[in-house]
């Protein structure tokens, strides 16, 4: 949480306009609210605390049901922010605040064992649950258009590019299947990784010894289980997994989540940057139906979408290496800076995911295919375009040193018909079939369709 009552509204990173609500201070604070409303919740559970007690505390602090954040509790984040400096953390100030709004009798139940890092570690898990969901969403979106475009251009012939060159024929529907193909591949990996995103109780050390001698009393047979059931409870008042340990110093949760995010800005920033590619004057391929302008340039019709999507593919491997680095140095039973590192760089991940993804979705629902670009660029190579069979095609009947000699002196498309013409050896083979781009695009179709049936041959 910012400590100097700066807000970042997003005005130099337009990519994650609408997604800061998702992972903003008061989306933090709730979810820190909520937390601890579930823990007292949790004890009520296991019979330690009153049920009546558990239930002011909820109807108190704006209790909204598992998986949610709380609302109503009156705490101003701005306030605990700066009230934040001197413990190092916001759980602090926090804990004495909710306690003011409580009953004399109830404040006793509220953080009751729990260490701050349990507090912000599971606020955290429950910010990323919520706001992964709203990617997976944008994501399925992105799914739609791009499946639909597939099928749209699924045979239109266009050109390959390798190194930055024209290479062999392709289609408009293998490269965007391709797209497709990256954008489900992270999006089940996403889903998978915040199904499993854990609750963190473990008290101050990780033993939930305060926690079980909280639980002796009204459990003095079984203490220990006592206290292995509460961390269940806990996590099903969360919506959240139930950790198998505390992982106070074992941070899997927050790297596989990183990493999980960071995939998935690797598949929109490659869908943007081909956009962006594509969309260049001379080239021309394909438009955004929203194309912003120029300061400067009246003329320009700028891929802004797609500018958008590479800028949040370029950062975000940095922000998932702070999360691997502030993992590795997570030392002793907990971390001295390594785990204060994480915060707001799993925000602003989560930030620019949900920015992206939201991007994608209407980047690619608008993308325009100009035809008549598409065939301009075909034509630059002709023949050349399927040099590759030719070499092939033609070594049965000049052999394989001949026919590459022969590719090798055409100067241009039309000086290679000429050439192909003029050899005795070709006079029975249909040079203006071998020529067809059209005709040399391997198993695209089969590909393609494999994509677009979920990955299940026709």
């Amino acid at each position: 949480m910012p400590t100097d009552g700066a807000v970042d509204r997003g005005l130099l990173s337009p990519v994650s306009i609408g997604a800061a609500d998702a992972v903003g201070d008061d989306v933090v604070l709730d979810a820190l609210v909520a937390v601890e409303i579930a823990l007292t919740r949790a004890w009520a559970t296991l019979g330690v605390a009153p049920s009546v007690a558990a239930e002011r505390v909820s109807d108190r602090l704006g209790w909204l049901g598992a998986g949610h954040p709380a609302s109503g509790h009156g705490i101003d984040a701005d306030d605990l922010a700066e009230a934040a400096v001197s413990g190092g953390n916001p759980v602090i100030p926090l804990v004495s605040r909710l306690r003011g709004l409580l009953d004399e009798a109830d404040r006793e139940w509220l953080h009751r064992g729990a260490t701050s890092q349990d507090i912000v570690d599971s606020a955290l898990m429950l910010v990323a649950r919520r706001a992964g969901g709203r990617i997976i969403v944008e994501l399925d979106g992105v799914d739609a258009a791009l499946a639909g475009l597939a099928r749209t251009e699924r045979d239109r012939v266009v050109v390959a590019r390798t190194l930055g060159q024209h290479a062999v024929p392709t289609t408009m529907g293998m490269r965007v299947a391709t797209w497709l193909a990256g954008v489900r591949r992270a999006r089940s990996r996403l889903a998978v990784v915040l199904e499993q995103l854990p609750a963190q109780l473990g008290g101050a050390a990780g033993t939930l010894a305060a926690f079980v001698e909280h639980a002796r009393a009204t459990h003095p047979a079984d203490a220990e289980a006592a206290a292995l059931r509460l961390v269940a409870a806990f996590a099903d008042e969360l919506d959240l997994a139930a950790p198998e340990l505390p992982w106070h110093t074992t941070r899997w949760p927050v790297t596989e989540l990183g990493d999980a995010l960071v995939q998935a800005l690797d598949a929109l920033g490659a869908v943007g940057a081909d956009v962006a590619t594509l969309a260049r004057t001379e080239i021309g391929e394909l438009a955004e139906s929203a194309p912003g302008g120029s300061s400067a340039m009246p003329q320009k019709r700028n891929p802004v979408g797609a500018v958008l999507l590479r800028s949040a593919a370029m950062r975000a491997p940095q922000l998932g290496a702070t999360l691997h680095s502030a993992s590795a140095l997570a030392v002793d039973e907990r971390p001295d800076g390594a785990w204060h590192a994480e915060w707001s760089t799993l925000r602003e991940l989560l930030r620019l995911a949900l920015g992206a993804a939201s991007t994608a979705r209407a980047l690619t629902a608008g993308l325009v295919v100009d035809h008549a670009a598409v065939e301009r660029t075909l034509a630059l190579s002709g023949g050349m375009l399927v040099a590759e069979r030719l070499a092939i095609a033609l070594a049965p009947h000049l052999g394989d040193d001949r026919a590459r000699a022969l590719l090798g002196r055409a100067t241009d498309a039309a000086d290679l018909e000429r050439l192909l013409r003029a050899e005795p050896a070709l006079a029975e083979v249909d040079i203006a079939a071998l020529l067809d781009p059209g005709a040399y695009l391997g198993a695209t179709g089969i590909m393609i369709d494999r994509v677009l049936d979920g990955g299940q041959p026709r």
